[in-house]
């Protein structure tokens, strides 16, 4: 079976089609949105066409609004003409058709200090000014881990950390977040048309962009708020500075999506054969929501469609699994993990103890893939060292493709956690981070040209291995 699984995975593989269609194809998929359905109705309809069976969109409950961008565009037009490049931040309401305003330079201290612009900012475009510098490149963008980090992964002992001493809090209201909301606040009521924002990490034509506001069910429009290249806002600033006026064009068109307010999770399953076994299950997941600066490829498509791609092989090679194999695909992970968050507890959480219930007993392990288009090198074990033996034996057939470490480290940040929370067997694996961290990771640069093929191929087939293994074995995964 590991030959077979080897064979479709690495010389037949499917998985960089999958990924188009859920990049190029459906575009960004921001949580309820046309992009997020149109990737999700495409998976299930695909799963469904492999032979799995029960493929849905499952509501896991109340989200909310969606947001899409219509229509954008700036540039510079005083002094001179430049465009810029920049991506709105979500639920940002749009201006009503191109607007030319004036930029105004604003350095508040405090609320207080906003107080000196009541008057002036009427029809303007606001600049928070910044006092940062642009670091140098010297390191490459993208990296593989080195046998020496790999090693201080495997060597990780949870009984050797000792706790930092806590730090005293930072006042709110001496944050730049809070500047930042005060003045966004302040200028809405003065009139203003919106603020361009920007971070040393804005650089090389790469923009960072997510929430304009912080998630909830009622999200509503919000004021433009607007993430531009680092490069050029400084030029603004500078200019400004040396009392040049500037002055920019801005359109903004962007629609709200009221009609549906559930939030789904895309789901489909293998059927077990064993009669003792077959109610047990054996998951799979990644998160299919993204932001909207781009179309989420390595944030993450890679990790839906290595998921995607792991239960295709399995289907393609003729699996009778002894128990229940069932993919998940999650929405709003991006705000909060929802859709697992939402599943765990729908499907699997006693209510009183908030710990795992007799469904959720059921459960074998949960095995996640969500940190951008490297290949595996490992997996992190959560502290659970009752699992480190069964996933050496695991990983034994795949030494050659470089996925060897076991590390009792927790890591964080992703779906796992609402299984891990209340005690079930959650992993995600160790993956090489290539330019995940420095250039993909909710920019504008997350596309699919940035996605490794050979990569995501050894991924899935790992994967699909293990998912093998996990179905067939004797006993479920150890709890911790």
């Amino acid at each position: 079976m590991m030959t077979k699984i080897r064979e479709e995975g690495l010389n037949h593989s499917q998985v960089m089609e999958i990924a188009f269609n859920l990049t190029d194809a459906a575009g960004p998929r921001l949580m309820q949105s046309p992009g997020y359905f149109r990737a999700a109705n495409w998976a299930k309809t695909k799963l469904k066409s492999w032979g799995m069976e029960n493929a849905s969109l499952e509501s896991w409950g109340k989200w909310g609004n969606g947001w899409e961008l219509e229509k954008f565009y700036l540039a510079m037009t005083a002094p001179y003409y430049e465009p810029l490049i920049g991506f709105p931040k979500t639920f940002s309401k749009g201006t009503d058709g191109l607007q030319h305003a004036e930029i105004i330079l604003v350095d508040p201290k405090d609320s207080a200090g906003l107080s000196k612009y009541r008057g002036q900012l009427k029809n303007k475009i606001l600049l928070l000014e910044r006092t940062d510098s642009l670091p140098l490149g010297f390191s490459p963008d993208a990296r593989r881990f080195t046998d020496t980090e790999l090693a201080a992964f495997a060597a990780y002992d949870p009984k050797s950390i000792v706790a930092s001493p806590a730090k005293s809090p930072v006042p709110a209201k001496l944050t730049a977040a809070y500047i930042l909301d005060v003045t966004k606040k302040f200028a809405e009521k003065e009139g203003a048309l919106g603020i361009l924002t920007t971070s040393p990490r804005n650089s090389d034509g790469t923009v960072f962009v997510q929430n304009g506001i912080p998630y909830h069910a009622d999200m509503l429009p919000s004021w433009n708020d607007i993430s531009v290249s680092y490069e050029q806002f400084m030029t603004l600033q500078r200019l400004l500075q040396h009392h040049i006026p500037v002055s920019v064009d801005l359109e903004l068109k962007a629609k709200i999506y009221t009609d549906d307010q559930e939030g789904y999770n895309v789901i489909a399953e293998i059927p077990g054969t064993d009669k003792n076994l077959k109610e047990q299950l054996v998951m799979v997941g990644a998160h299919l929501d993204s932001w909207q600066g781009s179309t989420g490829a390595t944030d993450n498509a890679a990790g839906s469609a290595v998921m995607m791609e792991a239960v295709r092989i399995l289907k393609t090679v003729g699996i009778n699994p002894r128990r229940t194999i069932r993919i998940a695909l999650w929405g709003g992970e991006e705000t909060g993990l929802h859709g697992s968050k939402n599943y765990v507890w729908n499907h699997f959480t006693d209510t009183s103890t908030k710990k795992f219930n007799a469904a959720g007993d059921k459960l074998s392990v949960y095995l996640n893939l969500d940190n951008g288009s490297g290949k595996i090198r490992g997996i992190f074990l959560q502290g659970n060292s009752r699992a480190k033996p069964i996933f050496e034996q695991w990983f034994k057939p795949f030494h050659d493709l470089g996925a060897t470490t076991l590390s009792l480290e927790d890591t964080g940040g992703t779906d796992f956690l609402s299984f891990d929370a209340i005690g079930l067997p959650g992993f995600q694996f160790i993956q090489d981070p290539l330019e995940y961290g420095s250039r993909t990771h909710h920019s504008n640069m997350d596309s699919y040209d940035h996605l490794s093929g050979g990569d995501l191929k050894q991924a899935a087939t790992i994967i699909a291995a293990f998912i093998y293994d996990a179905a067939q074995s004797d006993n479920k995964m150890p709890r911790k």
